[in-house]
Order: structure tokens, then sequence, then C-alpha cells
């Protein structure tokens, strides 16, 4: 049950060829993978990939990154995807104040249409947030007031507060290859108090490869270094780790459907 809940398949830092990104995860024990729309204009360059992989779905979405050129007008231009059976979630979304490649009020207007997508769908929202923790925070606190949604913080990298506030909104954490630097003693212990129930894994392939492939580029079948590094964190054995953030992933991606070897989904 090993899954990598957030990779960029079509990104041209990866293999020219996903198949073979897509072979080489399958031999490393990767058994589904969620690739990320960034933009909707690239929807379609996604399906290719979904379409030949039943083993590949995809989210839906505007990283805020492009929230100013790729403008989401309302949760409408995001629903028009959900019923798609290869869409099983919204984003990546959010705030990102360290490069403000898009105004922060164009990339809040996009988040909110987002989240409500989310909610109106049933799909899970995928948060990115980096340097936007309080506002992040506020956003997510005044949408989950106005009704339910699940919500995932993917590449969780924050502070503790941040970490408590968001375990208050009864988000999930997704740990990505960041968890294995050395340097990541603080990410690492923050990690120790969340929820098991609430953790999963992700490359962000081409992005944030793991030791020992720290400035390499990433790639789905490298998932594996991450899981063995967060089981010594939260104290359990690596098949026992693999087993729990595989079944959380199926818990909040309930869209996802994957047969175990004794045939149950």
């Amino acid at each position: 049950m090993l899954i990598d809940s957030h990779c960029h398949l079509d990104h041209e830092k990866m293999d020219d060829d996903a198949s073979e990104v897509i072979k080489r995860a399958v031999a490393a024990g990767v058994r589904h993978m969620v690739t990320i729309v960034t933009r909707l204009e690239n929807v379609p360059r996604v399906k290719v990939i979904t379409d030949a992989h039943e083993n590949v779905s995809m989210a839906v979405g505007v990283h805020p990154h492009n929230a100013a050129e790729a403008v989401i007008e309302s949760e409408r231009d995001l629903l028009t995807w959900v019923d798609d059976p290869d869409v099983v979630g919204i984003g990546e979304t959010g705030l990102d104040y360290f490069y403000n490649y898009a105004p922060v009020a164009a990339q809040k207007r996009s988040f909110e249409c987002h989240i409500e997508a989310a909610r109106v769908s049933g799909l899970p929202l995928i948060v990115h947030t980096r340097d936007a923790e309080q506002d992040t925070i506020e956003i997510l606190t005044r949408a989950k007031a106005k009704g339910d949604f699940q919500c995932l913080i993917h590449c969780f990298t924050g502070s503790r507060w941040f970490a408590d506030a968001c375990k208050e909104l009864d988000c999930y954490f997704s740990a990505s290859g960041v968890v294995t630097f050395k340097k990541s003693d603080d990410l690492r212990q923050t990690f120790a108090t969340l929820p098991l129930e609430r953790i999963i894994v992700e490359t962000d392939s081409p992005y944030l490869a793991p030791m020992p492939y720290r400035g390499k580029p990433n790639e789905p079948a490298y998932v594996q270094y991450t899981a063995e590094a967060m089981a010594g964190v939260v104290g359990l054995t690596v098949p026992e780790f693999v087993r729990l953030t595989g079944e959380n992933f199926l818990c909040l991606f309930s869209k996802v459907k994957i047969e175990t070897a004794n045939g149950e989904i």
C-alpha cells in the first residue's frame, strides 16, 4: 500500500516518457500515484497519462503561483471535472508568499473557489502553503464554519503552531522528502506530535528528492525513502507505516480503489 499522494508526472523535468517513471515506481512497490494539475488548461495532457495507467489518478486545480494568469472565476470552473473517474482531488491550491508570483488577492480568491469546489464535490482539498500560515488558517477556519470539507496540507513543513491549528481543523498532513534531510529535526519532531491516522506520504516529484537522491530530480519510486524515515519518526516498522499511510490515503481519497492481494478494495 505504498502510495505517492502528490507528484507531477507531466512536468518537463520528469522523464520524457511518463510510463517509464511509472514503471520504476511500480518496481519500487508503489501501488498508486496522484498526479497534480497546476492549471486547468493542462487537464487534457494529464488525462492522457491517467487514461493509460489505472494506477494513476489526478487532482485538478490552479497552483497559487498561477492564480493571476490562470484565473478561476468560481468553483464551477473546477466542478466541471469532478465527475471524471480519474479526478480524485481538488488542488493544489493555497497561498505562497515566499515567491509571490501572483498577487495575494488573486491567490486568496482562487483558494476560496477551490475550497467551495471541495465542499460541493466531496473531494479532498490539497493545500500548498509557504510563508503564509496565518492567512491559510484564517481562510480555512472561516470556510470550515460554513460547512465541512476534507483538507490535506501537502508537503507539510510548517511550524508547531501551524500543525496544532491544522489539527483543530481535522486536516491531514503529507510528508515529503524534506523529512529525510539532516537539518529537518524540528520538522520530524513536529510530525511525531501528529495523529497517526492523519499522516500520508508523497514525493512532490520532480521536486524535493529525499536522501540519498537530494539535489537530483525526484520521482514516485523514491517515496519509499520518505516512508522509511517517517516510520522511525512515529515509532513504527516500515511495513506498519506503509500499511497505515495507505489506509489513511484511501480514507481521504475515497474515490480511489485499490485491489489488494486477497481481493479486497
